[in-house]
């Protein structure tokens, strides 16, 4: 991708930043509810619809990354899946791997006792099969293995349409997919969960079946990509649709509104069937609300959801260790609760900001030297 293309698709952008940042800030509640061992008293409210701050997330890179490869469709450009791996491989697998290897190297750092076999973090297949009662370290890989899947298959089923000159009919693969997600999940819930209803820690099997497979997931990812084809290749929809900014953010509040109340007992078949989709639509309204020239988010810069938002995923691979280490060391000082989570707020910024020094900068150079040769 040159460097005028990613000035179009993200620099201009400046409310992508703000939703990653609320993004971050989602998981890291939801996470620090989880692995720390005392909390605010007002920290479950707050946190509980945390874990969507991944979906949000998905429907992030599917705008982001469809937009960049539907630029190149539209100006007749062939897609390069070399030239696509190589920007995402320095991007993602650098700050990665160096986290993988804190968590391998240094048993102190883990937020659980068992991590599962390295060869699931080194395939990206961390997220099938997960038993999260005896792997449950560094769990919130998962969604990294989704979004990986996604970056390798989007450019090949894109690449494929453009050499048989099917790209005009690719909406249908879209809808296809839609479909066979609420499929899967109403399948994965009656065949592979409700049987182990009854046994012993059976809520770990909903996690199992359905939260984390990347075939159930696929919603957020799908409605970025629906986002982004409306911002590239239907550019009068866009402007009629961009006049109303501000009215899709209230909106995107008011459908995760409902989705808060319909996921309130997530081990449920309506959470499961229609909960991720629900909340996939409520954070696509905020996208569209966000890249909407009318909208407060668009014309706001602001240089800390930017820093935040540049630390987002240096945040998310580190935060739940830090965390846990963070209130390993300071256990004997009885902190209160509030102070002991602004405290790891602080260590956690920092030590994302050391791996994104550390690593990801230096690896992002080396990937624009390698794209520029």
């Amino acid at each position: 991708m040159t460097d005028k293309l990613q000035i179009k698709v993200h620099k201009k952008l400046h409310g992508l930043d703000h939703l990653r940042a609320f993004a971050i800030v989602l998981v890291f509640f939801f996470h620090y509810y989880i692995v720390s061992d005392g909390k605010p008293d007002w920290l479950p409210d707050v946190a509980s619809f945390g874990w969507t701050g991944v979906d949000l997330f998905f429907v992030l890179s599917g705008f982001l990354i469809s937009s960049q490869l539907f630029l190149q469709i539209k100006e007749e450009q062939l897609i390069s899946f070399k030239a696509f791996f190589i920007k995402r491989f320095f991007r993602i697998v650098p700050a990665f791997l160096a986290t993988v290897a804190i968590y391998f190297c240094f048993p102190y750092f883990r937020e659980k006792e068992s991590l599962p076999p390295i060869w699931k973090f080194l395939t990206f297949t961390q997220n099938f099969n997960l038993n999260l009662m005896d792997y449950g370290t560094f769990s919130h890989c998962w969604s990294l293995c989704v979004e990986e899947h996604f970056y390798l298959f989007l450019p090949l089923i894109l690449i494929f349409l453009q050499t048989f000159k099917l790209f005009s009919k690719s909406f249908w693969v879209l809808i296809g997919l839609f479909v066979f997600g609420f499929a899967i999940r109403f399948y994965s819930f009656s065949h592979l969960y409700l049987p182990k209803i009854g046994e012993e820690n059976s809520w770990m099997y909903w996690y199992k079946f359905i939260y984390y497979p990347t075939y159930n997931r696929l919603d957020g990812l799908l409605v970025g990509v629906s986002i982004a084809g409306i911002y590239q290749f239907l550019p009068n929809l866009w402007t009629r649709l961009s006049k109303y900014g501000n009215p899709f953010i209230v909106l995107s509040l008011c459908v995760l509104t409902g989705a808060y109340f319909l996921c309130e007992d997530l081990l449920t078949l309506r959470v499961a069937v229609f909960g991720f989709p629900l909340i996939a639509l409520g954070f696509g309204f905020m996208v569209v609300g966000s890249i909407s020239p009318t909208s407060f988010l668009y014309k706001m810069n602001s240089k800390i959801t930017t820093f935040i938002a540049n630390l987002s995923f240096s945040i998310y691979l580190t935060h739940k260790g830090i965390i846990h280490t963070t209130h390993q060391l300071l256990k004997d000082f009885e902190i209160e609760h509030n102070v002991m989570l602004l405290i790891c707020m602080i260590t956690c910024v920092l030590g994302a900001y050391m791996l994104h020094l550390t690593i990801e900068k230096p690896f992002m150079k080396i990937r624009n030297k390698t794209i520029k040769e």
